[in-house]
């Protein structure tokens, strides 16, 4: 395998202490806690009730509704980042060969929500496996 160089044009940024790449450097800057109140469910009969969720994030103010509704939460946030790092770069104004751009993307966890809405719902049902067409996402490779 041949090495390659990368070079990283831009950058995106969705956390609990900024839902943007510039909120989130100036949330770094000053010091600023992502740690609040858990909202995301009922954590009242957990010791622990604080979470550093990432906070005030509509997917609908960049993806359509429909669309939406069809993606995990760690989806959109990727998405979201993804874009936000295109723009950054600067690359596609550019006139640059966009089959020669790549985002890279990391996530802390993915698609737990999903996986616990369909548990659940698996589990208040009559034990017929009827899943969401989304609860596993298909790749292909085989």
């Amino acid at each position: 395998m041949q090495l390659r160089r990368v070079v990283v044009t831009g950058l995106g940024a969705l956390t609990p202490i900024g839902n943007t790449l510039k909120d989130y450097w100036e949330g770094l800057v000053s010091g600023r806690s992502g740690a609040a109140p858990i909202t995301k469910f009922d954590a009242s009969k957990f010791k622990t009730r604080f979470a550093c969720e990432v906070k005030g994030f509509n997917p609908e103010d960049f993806l359509d509704r429909k669309e939406a509704r069809k993606m995990d939460p760690f989806a959109q946030y990727a998405l979201v980042c993804s874009d936000e790092a295109l723009k950054d770069s600067g690359l596609l104004e550019s006139g640059v060969d966009r089959d020669r751009v790549g985002v890279i993307w990391g996530s802390g966890i993915g698609g737990l929500k999903t996986f616990q809405d369909e548990c659940i719902a698996f589990g208040r049902g009559d034990g017929t496996p009827r899943f969401n067409p989304f609860f596993i996402p298909e790749d292909d490779r085989g």
